[in-house]
């Protein structure tokens, strides 16, 4: 292995290099990642095989294969129903009713920021913060610097939001399957999560203006259909959750299900709405509801750049990298550090590696340290515009309003929130850092 480990290393961060320049050369996160994992396991096939032991690398891969399986059934499933719910135009309803009140721009800071921290434990942080700041960019045009804090704030609270739910950010995601953290155990990080956008939300909006926002007259129907299905997706997630706490069958066959039952009910949906169509002209402008749309809307970039993470991280590990990592962190730091610098880590590397990488670290570490991990990796990444998902997002979304620099202004003031999540997780949860 110490042959061919250089070479795994160089290809990683070549591939990660040309990650974090994609809105520079407009290439796709997930192309060069996935050929990076090519690579990576061909140098790590070949170390095993210079070792004697060449058929034990397809276990090794094979692990990692079927940990991302898990992951890309739980994360499909999750994102149709949120695309299903988008287009049944469920969000743009919230968004009309919202700019009917007579409302000030204060109010839209704080009515976003609310509404992203609710919605992204149940949505993904990604999805969270697209809907709000749409909404947030429809309503405060002509506000430029009140929009731009308005986005900060929303990237805030969606990843803090997600910080506290299993389906909130990908981050808690691997934590729960992997087995580390219980379904209901996620939920002592709600206080300090709320902390963490709730202190740098009230720093900002002493920034922002108390003018009035002009009310819109503009009324959005829901679609046939769009409470139901959110009816769905809510009885699937509780589904999931039950058949993992009692029959502990893992996440993804729960969500996988309740997919199936809306591919079901689209069935019905559609051939209601085909014989309606029929007999009125004007309903033509739209085609009827079709799952098969629907899955078209999926982001497979994202997707595609969680296998090639996934499996780069595997190989690093396969060569003995995070176990040199784990004992330089953990072993030398102690946990309570080395996730605060996680944490830290998380505002420049993507939050997805870091993570994965820890759980393939598998440091001993009590159920307050692996709560404090997730907390830190989920809300460190909003030290940065590039540190989430979320961010990276909003940035395209806004098309040169928000900006890196724009978010680096008020990174001092999320910075303080990060500090203070932390402490009050330390504080508050006190008991769950006891071995077990």
């Amino acid at each position: 292995m110490s042959i061919v480990a250089p070479a795994v290393l160089v290809v990683f961060l070549c591939a990660y290099a040309l990650v974090f320049l994609e809105e520079r050369l407009h290439l796709k996160k997930s192309k060069p990642v996935m050929v990076a994992a090519g690579l990576i396991w061909i140098f790590v096939a070949l170390g095993f095989a210079l070792d004697g032991r060449g058929p034990a690398v397809t276990a090794s891969i094979e692990h990692v294969v079927l940990e991302y399986a898990e992951l890309l059934l739980f994360l499909l499933s999750a994102i149709s129903f949120v695309n299903a719910l988008v287009e049944r135009r469920l969000f743009d309803a919230l968004r009309a009713r919202l700019t009917k009140g007579n409302i000030s721009v204060r109010g839209i800071f704080w009515a976003t920021g609310l509404g992203a921290f609710c919605l992204s434990p149940v949505a993904d942080n990604l999805t969270t913060a697209l809907v709000m700041g749409t909404i947030a960019l429809s309503v405060l045009r002509g506000h430029n610097k009140a929009a731009v804090i308005t986005l900060v704030a929303i990237v805030v609270a969606a990843n803090a939001g997600g910080a506290f739910s299993p389906f909130g950010d990908i981050t808690t995601l691997m934590v729960w399957q992997k087995g580390k953290l219980g379904f209901f155990e996620f939920f002592a990080l709600f206080l300090p999560a709320l902390l963490g956008w709730l202190v740098p939300a009230l720093v900002m909006s002493f920034f922002l203006p108390k003018d009035p926002i002009a009310a819109s007259n503009e009324t959005v129907r829901i679609r046939p259909g769009g409470i139901t299905i959110a009816v769905l997706f809510l009885a699937t997630i509780a589904g999931t959750v039950t058949l993992d706490h009692l029959l502990h069958l893992p996440p993804f066959l729960g969500m996988m299900t309740g997919l199936g039952v809306l591919n079901v009910y689209g069935y019905f949906l559609h051939g209601w709405e085909a014989r309606a169509f029929a007999t009125l002209p004007e309903a033509k402008s739209r085609e009827p509801f079709n799952i098969f749309h629907i899955f078209q809307k999926i982001e497979w970039d994202t997707l595609l750049f969680f296998y090639g993470i996934m499996l780069c991280v595997g190989g690093l590990a396969a060569v003995g990298y995070l176990h040199s990592l784990s004992a330089l962190l953990y072993a030398g730091s102690g946990p309570t550090i080395a996730n605060i610098v996680i944490g830290l880590l998380s505002a420049i590397i993507d939050n997805i590696p870091l993570t994965y990488a820890v759980l393939l670290m598998e440091p001993a570490m009590s159920h307050g340290q692996w709560l404090l991990v997730t907390l830190t990796a989920g809300t460190g990444g909003s030290l940065l515009s590039i540190g989430s998902a979320a961010g990276v997002a909003l940035m395209g979304a806004s098309k040169g309003l928000y900006t890196f620099n724009a978010h680096l202004k008020w990174a001092w003031a999320v910075a303080l929130g990060y500090a203070v999540s932390i402490a009050a997780h330390l504080l508050l949860n006190a008991e769950l850092f006891q071995p077990r």
